[in-house]
């Protein structure tokens, strides 16, 4: 007989499991802060309470997949996922995100045994600091500042100015409209955390403490640097990258508790 295949990931009472694609998107666009989703995510687990799908995480590449060994080195392409989108009801809990993401790494541990490590970044624009990561475990490597553009009512990342190809018609509508917007800076904190311990070993950056809004506020102020030494911005949530080859998931079966 085969290996069983992993369907999901939790207890009875709250579980992630997979779902399909299409329904990850219809629920990123309907309620995702974003209202956009990240077209190189190809891991979608549904959040489940007492049997109630209440969430949504969809896992995948960075926004220039073939980087991730500037992260950690010697990384393939199949080695590593980016969490792209998550989104939780109000509904669930308190500590639901942390409890989904630590059962989402679990899951994709079994599922995606090639899987070293998982990235991930808490905006400012969801006003916080990652606190999320930091109770399922994940590691803090410093942040970088990123430059949007408000218009209209929706944000718009600066790569849009130029990138003429990717950007489609949003690209268009900023260009076309930039006398218009408003020009922000927000930044983004960058986690990680090890599926394979041993790989830490070649981590190119250096973890820093949890970041704390006052050691924040001083280093801006300060005009120091908020984010650490050798460090570059990867991905963004929402970033958009060309397709890759992908990981085969194994078919659905029954849930492992």
């Amino acid at each position: 007989m085969g290996r069983k295949a992993v369907g999901g990931f939790g207890c009875r009472e709250f579980y992630v499991a997979q779902i399909a694609g299409s329904l990850a998107r219809e629920i990123i666009r309907a309620r995702h802060y974003s209202r956009r989703v990240v077209n190189n995510s190809y891991i979608h687990l549904g959040v489940y309470l007492a049997g109630r799908l209440v969430g949504v995480l969809q896992f995948g590449y960075m926004l220039n997949p073939r980087r991730a060994s500037k992260v950690v080195a010697g990384t393939e392409v199949a080695e590593y996922l980016e969490l792209n989108r998550m989104w939780l009801d109000d509904a669930a809990p308190r500590n639901s995100e942390s409890r989904a993401l630590s059962y989402a790494v679990k899951y994709i541990r079994r599922a995606c045994p090639r899987v070293k490590w998982i990235q991930s970044y808490a905006d400012e624009r969801c006003g916080g600091l990652g606190v999320t990561y930091q109770a399922a475990g994940f590691e803090y490597l410093g942040c970088h500042d990123t430059t949007f553009y408000e218009l209209d009512g929706e944000t718009y990342h600066v790569m849009l100015l130029t990138a003429h190809k990717k950007g489609g018609r949003r690209g268009e509508h900023l260009r076309a409209n930039l006398g218009r917007a408003e020009k922000v800076t927000l930044r983004q904190f960058r986690y990680i955390r090890f599926l394979k311990p041993r790989c830490r070993k070649f981590l190119n950056l250096r973890p820093q403490p949890f970041p704390k809004p006052e050691n924040l506020h001083a280093a801006r102020h300060e005009g120091r640097p908020t984010h650490p030494v050798g460090s570059e911005p990867g991905s963004i949530p929402g970033g958009r990258s060309k397709s890759r080859s992908k990981p085969v998931l194994r078919g659905r079966q029954a849930m492992q508790f």
